[in-house]
């Protein structure tokens, strides 16, 4: 029988030059590289007071590698990173086998506020001066995920009245009931329980009181409508995603061209991408050229937003809601659309849309000012210009004789038992206004070169996305507020940011 030499994976003391396990080429090497050499963390003394007194401080270079080195691993809790400065040769070379308590990484994580801004600029300038900063086209786009805040704590100051109402109502309901039965036998464990049940009801209805006190007014969105706050973090909102409603913030990139270098970096707890698209142009504007092509996904389009950038003379393709349907490419896309709404109504059996002919069936002639329906028949003009919701256009309208026998009937009208003839409007323009930016924006983005630049825009952000999200396993975010939050989403950029360099040969 064959011999072998014994395996032994028992712990053994051996000596370990730390430095060494940096290897030139990885990431931790260029992390450790960026933050001693080309990055002034001078300001982080700011943060301590132990000049001539108290004990010293775990050096924050030291602790932003660790968490940066974590957050590359899909490490993201306090504790499982306090554990590898411990087990993990490499975390430990990283912090010097300092071995940080857990509270101090977090407490370090969630108190860095502004101070990562400056961090993320001067690593963004490192990449443009490894050459890795195109400026031919920025796309912008955004995820949406979950933080650490309760969906079901969410509601205007209304609900949490009515909320607060019903719980002190049940809370004197009950106590009325053990006053009248104070002159009776009551079981010990039910009136045990609804004491207990009782002083729960009215601790909550207090806790929902001070909030409100607290919190006098209602939260108000871009256009003033009133926003549901969240008692657990009121920052957050509550936003229709794909898997579903959640609680959460809006991490928003812009991603340049070139080498796929994050540029911006924002989080904000806001559901509507549209009100966020002209921040996130003003702070891009240090990198921009007046050449630079900036696209974004329909989720950004509106013609407010439209107009602020042709008045800006920024260069842009932002799609509409109707691009893919006008696209042949995307014509089959339906079938792999499996999941209903996320906002309707699960108590209700959904109803079934019957598929009809669109304006875009209909031959319209914006110049002779006629419209020929798919059977053929010419329909009739309603008036010279009508308005709907402050757009301005024609309404033409089929006649009976043409209607009611006509064998399309089925596939022209949603209800053809109960309508009689078919109406179609085909809209210009807004009231007051000369310029329709959205009309401009479509036919600039279904034109050849619009439709090349914009597929182009497809592979620059997806897969920055698909790398914080899968490689890194970022589904969620873990602090509270608008400022934490928008604090852990930089330092995941960051992350990538830094891989680009690693990849790019940086300090090898």
């Amino acid at each position: 029988m064959a011999r072998y030499k014994p395996v032994d994976t028992q712990p053994e003391f051996v000596a370990i030059d730390l430095a060494a396990q940096l290897l030139p080429g990885t990431f931790e090497h260029a992390l450790h590289h960026l933050l001693e050499q080309a990055i002034d963390l001078t300001p982080f003394d700011a943060r301590y007071r132990n000049d001539t007194t108290g004990a010293p401080a775990y050096a924050p270079g030291m602790l932003l590698r660790v968490v940066l080195s974590a957050y590359s691993r899909g490490i993201i809790s306090s504790r499982a990173i306090a554990r590898a400065c411990e087990e993990q040769v490499t975390f430990i070379a990283l912090s010097g086998d300092s071995r940080p308590h857990f509270t101090t990484i977090a407490h370090f994580v969630s108190t860095l506020g502004d101070q990562i801004a400056p961090i993320f600029a001067a690593v963004l300038a490192v990449c443009d001066r490894q050459g890795l900063i195109g400026r031919e086209m920025f796309a912008i786009d955004g995820v949406k995920l979950p933080s650490n805040a309760s969906k079901h704590r969410s509601g205007t100051r209304a609900d949490f009245e009515r909320q607060a109402t019903k719980m002190e109502r049940a809370a004197d309901a009950m106590l009325a009931r053990h006053r009248a039965e104070d002159a009776r036998d009551v079981e010990p464990s039910l009136a045990a329980k609804d004491a207990v049940r009782r002083e729960r009801l009215v601790r909550d209805a207090a806790e929902l009181r001070t909030w409100l006190t607290q919190h006098p007014t209602d939260r108000r969105g871009a256009r003033g409508a009133v926003r549901k706050s969240n008692r657990t973090d009121n920052e957050s909102a509550k936003m229709a995603t794909s898997k579903g409603v959640i609680q959460g913030y809006t991490g928003v990139a812009t991603v340049d061209a070139a080498h796929q270098i994050i540029v911006d970096a924002q989080a904000h707890g806001v559901g509507a991408e549209q009100e966020l698209l002209l921040g996130v142009i003003a702070a891009t504007a240090p990198l921009r050229t007046i050449d630079t092509l900036i696209t974004a996904d329909a989720g950004y389009h509106s013609e407010a937003n439209l107009c602020a950038l042709a008045e800006a003379e920024v260069p842009a393709l932002i799609a509409d809601g109707n691009m893919r349907k006008r696209d042949t490419r995307f014509a089959t896309q339906e079938r792999y659309t499996t999941l209903p709404n996320p906002l309707h109504d699960k108590s209700r059996p959904m109803k079934k849309t019957a598929v009809v002919f669109g304006p875009e069936d209909f031959r319209y002639d914006p110049v002779a000012r006629t419209c020929i329906c798919p059977a053929g028949k010419s329909l009739n003009r309603r008036g010279a210009a009508n308005v709907t919701g402050g757009h301005v256009g024609e309404h033409f309208q089929g006649a009976p004789r043409d209607c009611g026998p006509c064998p399309l009937r089925a596939q022209c009208l949603r209800t053809p038992g109960t309508t009689p003839v078919r109406n179609v409007a085909f809209f210009r323009d807004r009231v007051g206004r000369d310029v329709n930016y959205s009309a401009l924006m479509r036919d600039r983005i279904d034109a050849p070169t619009g439709r090349a630049q914009y597929a182009r825009r497809f592979a620059t952000v997806e897969p920055v996305f698909a790398n914080l999200r899968a490689n890194k396993r970022l589904d969620r975010f873990t602090l509270r507020g608008r400022a934490k939050v928008d604090t852990q989403w930089k330092l995941y950029c960051l992350v990538h940011n830094i891989e680009k360099l690693a990849n790019n040969g940086y300090a090898a």
